[in-house]
């Protein structure tokens, strides 16, 4: 019979980790990597008779989510957010992928959770990611926005899980400067580059994308305020970008006299 473990990456998530657990305890073994950190993650992932594993993550998100293969030898693996619950349902579901012996890589739907409220569009809009897949069939990739490399069919699970996105504005920000420093410095790696006039293109575009076009508005006044962020998300990552630019070109000029 086909093993499943659930593989959860935390920093200081010591507001979700219990619940995560607590909802994935159909798996036959549930594994914690943990970057270092501060708070009570750990001891709370102990008391809930998880695995944990000590791993700075110094490459990014995708590089500690194939770090955490390496954790398990169970036949299938499905990875979670701290801050993701999975409902019956879909317990359900991922069970009878599992024991179908079918092998594909599964998508999972979510519905985020913001402030207290289920949201449906704009910045927070339902997504679908690919979590479920046998332990050898896949590998990640991608610093911020990381995505699954695999040449097994894709398929989708009915049900839903729920992400619980923000709780705080704390967090909000908090994660707000992670992923903005870390998408600026994979851009730059990566030889894009932009002007004074593209960041504010960039940023005025992606108001009017998630307020507008994904209608972000009708989510009511937190839809309203997270897509005015998110016109400072975008800002935020252009202008880390161009300050990256700046240095990369000072650099040289001083290696030129």
């Amino acid at each position: 019979m086909s093993r499943l473990a659930v593989l959860i990456l935390t920093y200081n998530e010591e507001h979700h980790i219990a619940g995560c657990i607590q909802s994935a305890s159909f798996a036959d073994e549930i594994v914690v990597v943990d970057s270092g950190s501060s708070d009570r993650t750990v001891a709370l992932a102990e008391a809930h008779e998880a695995k944990v594993v000590q791993h700075p993550m110094t490459e990014g998100f995708a590089a500690q989510r194939n770090f955490a293969l390496t954790c398990t030898d169970a036949d299938w693996v499905l990875y979670l957010d701290a801050d993701e619950r999975i409902t019956p349902e879909l317990a359900a579901e991922i069970q009878k992928a599992v024991s179908s012996g079918a092998a594909a890589c599964y998508s999972i739907k979510r519905y985020s959770i913001a402030f207290g409220q289920k949201m449906k569009y704009g910045v927070c809009r339902p997504d679908t990611v690919v979590r479920l897949f046998p332990l050898d069939a896949a590998e990640w990739e991608g610093m911020v926005h990381e995505g699954i490399k695999s040449n097994l069919p894709r398929r989708q699970l009915p049900s839903y899980m729920e992400h619980y996105t923000y709780t705080s504005w704390d967090r909000y920000f908090q994660k707000f400067n992670q992923y903005t420093t870390l998408w600026a410095e994979a851009s730059y790696k990566k030889g894009k580059r932009c002007t004074q006039a593209s960041i504010i293109g960039h940023a005025a575009g992606s108001f009017l994308q998630m307020g507008i076009l994904k209608r972000g508005f009708f989510d009511g006044f937190y839809g309203f305020v997270l897509c005015c962020f998110h016109f400072s998300y975008t800002l935020a990552k252009y202008i880390k970008l161009y300050e990256l630019q700046k240095r990369g070109a000072k650099s040289r000029a001083d290696c030129n006299p």
